[in-house]
């Protein structure tokens, strides 16, 4: 079973969540996940990303050939 993933509140200046909003946009994913998707290459870059973090699922229907989730 995997672990529930975490909630928080995040207060942003409008500008930089505007910001955030187009560049989710131009990557074809949504805010939260570019967030994410940003917090987990900073944690990387800075050696800091836990070995145990889970990947970052990806979008959309599984493909034909991905295992099911257990």
């Amino acid at each position: 079973m995997a672990a529930e993933r975490k909630k928080l509140l995040l207060r942003l200046d409008p500008a930089v969540h505007d910001a955030l909003v187009r560049w989710a946009d131009d990557e074809l994913r949504s805010t939260n996940a570019q967030i994410e998707f940003l917090l987990r290459r900073a944690l990387n870059e800075a050696g800091r990303l836990p070995k145990a973090a889970a990947p970052i699922p990806r979008p959309g229907r599984p493909r034909r050939d991905d295992p099911p989730d257990p």
